[in-house]
C-alpha cells in the first residue's frame, strides 16, 4: 500500500510539471522544486534529531541524489517542453523494468522466470503504445526520457537497499539536503536568467513536484520498497504512465488515445503476475 500511494503521487508529477512550466524556465523549476523539497526534509530532520548518516551511506545517498532529485526531474522537465504529458508517462512506464534490472545487479537477487517474463511483457506492451501514438518514431524528447530512466532506476535502486538500513524519509530527506547547496546556487543562477510569470497554475505545480512528488512520494515509495522488495514494488510503477494519462485528461485536457484503455488491462495483468512471482 505504501508503494501504492507513491506511484500515485508520481503520477501527478509530469501534469504538476506541465503547470510549472507556466511560469518557470525548466531549470528554475527544477532548481527551486529542489529547494523547497529539501528545506521540507531538514525541517522534519531537525524535529527529529536525527544523527547524521554513517560515511559508509554517503556514497549511496549521492546516488540517490543524482537520479531521483536531480537527474530525474530535470531531464523530464527538459523533455516535457517538447513531448505531451501522455507520450512521456507511457515511456517512463519503462522504468519498472529498468529499475528491476538495476535491481537485479546491485542486489545480487534473481527474480524468478515468471517474473521476468511478466516484466518484460509490461515492457512491451508500454513501447508498443509509445511507438503507435508517435507514429513509429521516436521524438526528441524521447532522449531525454531514456536517460531519465536510466539515472532514475539508479536511484530508486540504491535508496531500496538503503531504506532497509535507514527509514525511507531519511533516505530522501539527507539525499534532499546533500543537493542543497548545489541547487540554492543553481535556482539563483536559473531565475537571474530564465523569466517567471506567476500564475496559480505554475504554483500549485511548483509546490505539488516539491512537496507531494518529491519528498511525500519518495518517503513512501522507499518504505514500501524495503517492505516488498526493489523488483516487485517497482512493478507497481507499470501503473504509474496509465494514471498519469487519467490526469493528462482530466487536469490538462489532452484528448485519451483509443488504444489506452487495452494498454491499461494489459498493464494490470502483468502487474499482477509480478506481485504473484517468486523471487
Amino acid at each position: 500500500m505504501l508503494a501504492a500511494l507513491g506511484v500515485v503521487a508520481f503520477s501527478l508529477t509530469f501534469p504538476s510539471t506541465v503547470w510549472g512550466l507556466e511560469s518557470f524556465g525548466p531549470w528554475s523549476l527544477v532548481a527551486v522544486r529542489s529547494v523547497l523539497a529539501a528545506l521540507i526534509a531538514g525541517i522534519f530532520l531537525l524535529a527529529g534529531r536525527v544523527p547524521l548518516p554513517d560515511r559508509r551511506h554517503w556514497a549511496g545517498l549521492a546516488v540517490v541524489a543524482g537520479g531521483v532529485v536531480v537527474g530525474f526531474p530535470l531531464l523530464t522537465t527538459l523533455a516535457l517542453q517538447t513531448a505531451t504529458t501522455s507520450h512521456a508517462a507511457v515511456v517512463v512506464g519503462l522504468l519498472p523494468l529498468t529499475t528491476a534490472t538495476f535491481a537485479a545487479i546491485r542486489t545480487g537477487r534473481r527474480p524468478s522466470r515468471a517474473f521476468w517474463a511478466a516484466a518484460v511483457a509490461g515492457a512491451v506492451v508500454v513501447l508498443a503504445f509509445t511507438l503507435q501514438q508517435s507514429g513509429g518514431a521516436l521524438s526528441t524528447g524521447d532522449l531525454y526520457l531514456f536517460g531519465a530512466l536510466l539515472v532514475c532506476a539508479a536511484g530508486y535502486t540504491e535508496g531500496g537497499r538503503l531504506a532497509r538500513l535507514m527509514p525511507g524519509w531519511q533516505v530522501i530527506g539527507w539525499a534532499l539536503v546533500l543537493c542543497l547547496p548545489l541547487m540554492g546556487v543553481g535556482a539563483a543562477v536559473a531565475l537571474a536568467h530564465e523569466p517567471v510569470h506567476v500564475t496559480a497554475h505554475g504554483i500549485a505545480g511548483l509546490v505539488w513536484v516539491a512537496a507531494g512528488s518529491t519528498f511525500f512520494g519518495l518517503y513512501v515509495w522507499y518504505r514500501g520498497m524495503a517492505a516488498i522488495g526493489i523488483p516487485r514494488a517497482s512493478q507497481l510503477q507499470l501503473a504509474q504512465p496509465l494514471l498519469t494519462l487519467v490526469w493528462s485528461v482530466t487536469v490538462l485536457g489532452e484528448e485519451l488515445a483509443p488504444a489506452a484503455p487495452l494498454a491499461a488491462g494489459a498493464v494490470l495483468v502483468c502487474i499482477a503476475v509480478t506481485q504473484r512471482a517468486r523471487s
